[in-house]
């Protein structure tokens, strides 16, 4: 019999009970799917990466996210999404869809209150899918990509088509999509395939017939190590990372004069060639000048931010453009290195990811703190003296002061190297104020000091230098040059009697030699100073006069040691000499880090605008990455440091994904320039998420070691064959149901044409070449710089040593999508136009190519017509070629002489000789360098 007092201990429990169902039902994923009943949910756990987030980016974000903030509300970060907005109401109330204002809003009736406004309402499903999620605790997730990668277990499929862990991941996708791999491609295929991935280069006849007759176990393996060993090799992956680090031979925008920068490039071929670790590989790019006594190399791989382009038109701001230059140096480095839409934020937060307006300023910080500046001289440039007397006079002023430095020498003996050899940091023009008549005159390539004109830099920040060096250009009017502390009437710390340094040059028309004046390097003694002054450089002379001197550059530093050696006068005049000497020098422009002395403050920049600075920022990463804490230094290297940090979600990723693109033709991310919410969810997650952690552990950034691991793979070896089952299901083999079949880069098609007909010079290295292009291609504004035709093998190099110039690149090489590298590119987009055949049926270099191989096979086969011909065939496609053809080439044949014995003439016009069969040949040969399978990796 139950009491009053039990029937309320049951009431209460029964409550209870109910209580904690519904919180059960909320937190614990059940298999059926969602049904929303008010205050219960039932079904599967509503996902915010998979159903949530996908909403967000293409409904709401635009008015709630990083550009706007409508309401005050935003959904781009979950601690903006809960907060309360302009109405005094949340938008979300976890656990409460009565109380969240956001399901009121995208449920209403009235579509003046109804969101998203002015679009149209969301569906049923994805109103339901907010409800639930909300009712569910509204939990927020990260986006895949900002989550480090995690140990995958390797899956194991049925059947004998895998050979390594690759396959099983790849096989149990295609299983999944009810799919099978294509069986292993033949082995001229194969080898071939295999020869221009790792290369760039086709394989020659002999290694192919060496190939096919090796069916030892491990023949393939042994024809991987081969060409990972070629010099090809680095040649080949150093024209796909040129793209990246946007290499070009000149400076860009309207004048773009050349560069000389191809030493960087050929840094680039080695350090593929030495496998070099992909962590020290772009460690020593973005950072090589800070490391402890940096090499020359070191120096050099630094050029990969110097690419940047250079504004020499007369009148521009020199800061406006070497901002530009930082910009894209960080817009660069996340795009390269973190599949990030970094440029995205440089206005406002990212409209779709969680990084503020502020996270690019303060990566910008990490860049903003070097000497270079938008100056034509590009300083600074690591110098390479190329005469024996020049390097004489080097190693005897580092003689010296490693003999009279005591306690200091090595820090000496740089310290001068230094100022020789890079000469920063400089003062340049437009660190000046220049008055004339009061008027301020700025953005100039130099500045002029005129008699009663004066030129002042503020709070230039001394160190006890006693020396003042500058480079200048005087007319012969005599007067003097003081320099002076904090005033026009300051103290004088040192003076210059203004001379003339003078060349003559013989003049055609009127037969007389003239004499000009010509920049000179001065260092005179100066007054030791400390701390900050302003600078003031004034004019003593006549006043009558004009030009007086046009200064280029000023500098500080400290003299030579041992002043009081006898010899001492000898060893100075060497170093004055030595920095003005005209005889042959190389330079490479660098990146070098101002000393702390001259650091930049860097600011947020309101609206993106550098004319409108903001708050102050120093150097940092956005939150959602791991942490950039106190164990990295607030400079470019401890940014390096961190990008491959084991906590670091995306470096890995990224690059296994470009390496991936490149022998398949699509990444697991097909988005290789975005990771982010708007790019490509990755088609085998777990596959991508194990070769990160492989290449990051067990490769220990190894390049060869995780390309090797990738070319292994049945995957990579099945058949291109495309069938017709996977037409509808996978027409851009995402599951990889058969092996990649994509058309040659342009720089591979000229270099296979030139390869095969036996022309190809396998010379390395050494400034850039030109070959042969059509005439009128460089009628550039300001600049006579004429295309000067290459003379001897430098005509048959390989393409990336082409002279590369942005406003007019190599027009052959454009037809075929390779880019102008204005800025970055992560990926060149294949097209198919006409004007490419036009380029390989009629361009110099392919009806040359076409010509040295008909010559070739006219000297090696025998006079049977079926012999030529099928050695003509595989000569070229490495090959043997089927009875099909063979009747085809033999109509072309047949066609092709009927033509030159009606127009004989044609034969010359074609290969400049009286050679019938030879111009025969040379038609055959252009029209199988121009099938499908040759310009075609398959």
């Amino acid at each position: 019999m139950f009491t009053h007092k039990r029937i309320l201990v049951y009431a209460f429990s029964g409550v209870f009970l109910l209580a904690l169902l519904v919180w059960i039902l909320r937190i614990v994923p059940l298999e059926n799917k969602h049904q929303v009943i008010p205050g219960f949910v039932f079904g599967e756990r509503v996902d915010y990466n998979r159903d949530i987030r996908p909403i967000v980016n293409n409904k709401c974000i635009a008015c709630h996210g990083g550009v706007k903030k409508s309401g005050g509300f935003s959904l781009l970060f979950e601690e903006e999404a809960l907060a309360v907005n302009e109405s005094g109401k949340r938008a979300i109330v976890p656990g409460n869809t009565r109380k969240s204002e956001l399901l009121n809003r995208i449920r209403h009736h009235d579509p003046e209150f109804r969101m998203p406004l002015e679009s149209e309402p969301l569906s049923e499903e994805e109103i339901d899918l907010f409800t639930t999620w909300i009712n569910q605790g509204a939990v927020w997730d990260d986006h895949w990509a900002y989550k480090a990668p995690k140990e995958k277990e390797v899956p194991q499929p049925k059947g004998d088509w895998a050979i390594t862990d690759i396959d099983r991941f790849v096989l149990d996708k295609l299983i999944e999509k009810g799919l099978q791999p294509n069986p292993l491609s033949d082995r001229y295929s194969l080898i071939r395939r295999l020869s221009l991935d790792l290369t760039g280069l086709p394989p020659d006849l002999a290694k192919v017939q060496e190939f096919v007759k090796d069916t030892s176990e491990n023949a393939y393996g042994r024809l991987v190590d081969h060409y990972l060993a070629s010099p090809a090799y680095g040649e080949r992956w150093a024209a796909m990372w040129m793209d990246l680090a946007r290499y070009a031979d000149s400076k860009g925008y309207e004048a773009d004069r050349p560069r000389q920068i191809w030493k960087y490039r050929d840094w680039l071929i080695k350090a593929f060639n030495e496998n070099m670790p992909f962590d020290q590989f772009v460690t020593e790019q973005l950072a090589g000048d800070l490391f402890p006594d940096p090499s020359d190399e070191q120096y050099i791989a630094t050029a990969f931010h110097r690419n940047t382009m250079n504004n020499d038109e007369g009148g521009t701001d020199n800061e406006e453009f070497r901002t530009s230059a930082v910009l894209d140096r960080v817009n660069t480095t996340w795009t390269v290195l973190q599949g990030t839409t970094m440029e995205c934020v440089q206005c406002h937060s990212h409209p779709y990811d969680p990084i503020r307006h502020e996270d690019y300023y303060k990566s910008l910080a990490f860049f903003n703190q070097t000497a270079d500046a938008d100056i034509p001289s590009e300083a600074p440039v690591l110098i390479n003296f190329e005469s024996q007397e020049d390097k004489g006079k080097l190693e005897k002023i580092q003689s010296w002061v490693k003999g009279h430095s005591g306690e200091n020498e090595g820090q000496d003996v740089t310290y001068f190297t230094n100022l020789i050899r890079l000469g920063e940091p400089k003062l340049h023009p437009h660190y000046f104020e220049q008055m004339d008549k009061g008027i301020p005159v700025k953005g100039t390539a130099t500045f002029k000091v005129d008699p009663l004109i004066y030129s002042r830099t503020k709070e230039l920040p001394f160190a006890g230098e006693d020396r003042l060096m500058f480079k200048v250009r005087a007319s012969d009017h005599g007067g003097k040059i003081s320099f002076r502390l904090d005033s026009l009437e300051g103290s004088e710390i040192g003076s210059w009697v203004v001379r003339s340094k003078t060349k003559t040059r013989f003049n055609e028309e009127t037969k007389e030699e003239n004499s000009f004046a010509v920049m000179e390097v001065v260092s005179l003694p100066i007054k030791q100073l400390q701390g900050k002054h302003d600078l003031y450089l004034v004019y003593e002379g006549a006043e009558e006069k004009e030009l007086t001197c046009t200064f280029e550059w000023l500098m500080l530093h400290h003299s030579l040691p041992g002043k009081e050696n006898p010899a001492y006068q000898e060893v100075e005049e060497a170093f004055y000499e030595i920095n003005n000497s005209e005889k042959e020098k190389e330079t490479t422009p660098v990146m070098v880090s101002l000393p702390d002395r001259y650091k930049r403050e860097t600011r947020l920049f309101e609206r993106g605008s550098w004319m409108v600075p903001g708050d102050t920022v120093s150097t940092g990463v956005p939150d959602i990455w791991n942490a950039f804490d106190d164990q990295y230094a607030p400079n470019r290297l401890g940014f390096s440091q961190w990008l491959f940090s084991p906590e670091n979600p995306l470096t890995a990723r990224v690059m296994v994904n470009r390496f991936w693109e490149q022998l398949f033709g699509r990444g697991l991310v097909a988005s290789l320039e975005d990771f982010g919410s708007q790019g490509f969810a990755p088609s085998h997650p777990e596959l991508l998420d194990w070769l990160a952690l492989r290449f990051m552990q067990e490769h220990k950034w190894d390049i060869k070691k995780l390309l090797k691991e990738l070319v292994m793979s049945a995957s990579y070896r099945q058949s291109s064959h495309f069938r017709e089952d996977i037409k509808e299901i996978d027409p851009l083999n995402e599951w990889l149901a058969r092996g990649p079949r994509l058309r040659l880069t342009a720089e591979q098609i000229r270099d296979q044409a030139l390869a095969v007909s036996g022309l190809l010079s396998d010379k390395m290295y050494g400034p850039s070449v030109m070959p042969e292009q059509p005439e009128g291609i460089w009628q550039v504004v300001y600049s006579g710089d004429q295309w000067q035709t290459s003379k001897g093998e430098d005509k048959y190099r390989r393409a990336l040593y082409t002279f590369w110039r942005r406003t007019s690149p190599y027009p052959s090489i454009i037809a075929f999508d390779a880019p102008s590298r204005e800025f970055c590119l992560p990926e060149r987009i294949a097209t198919n136009t006409p004007l490419q055949a036009l380029v390989s049926l009629n361009d110099p270099v392919y009806l040359e190519a076409a010509l040295a191989l008909g010559r070739k096979v006219l000297e090696l086969a025998s006079a049977n017509e079926d012999e030529r011909l099928s050695m003509l065939y595989s000569m070229a496609v490495k090959r043997g070629m089927n009875a099909d053809k063979l009747e085809d080439l033999k109509t072309l044949h047949q066609q092709t002489r009927v033509y030159f014995e009606a127009q004989p003439e044609a034969v010359c016009q074609l290969i400049g000789e009286e050679n019938e069969t030879l111009a025969i040949y040379t038609v055959l040969a252009n029209a199988i360098m121009n099938l499908d399978e040759f310009l075609m990796k398959s």
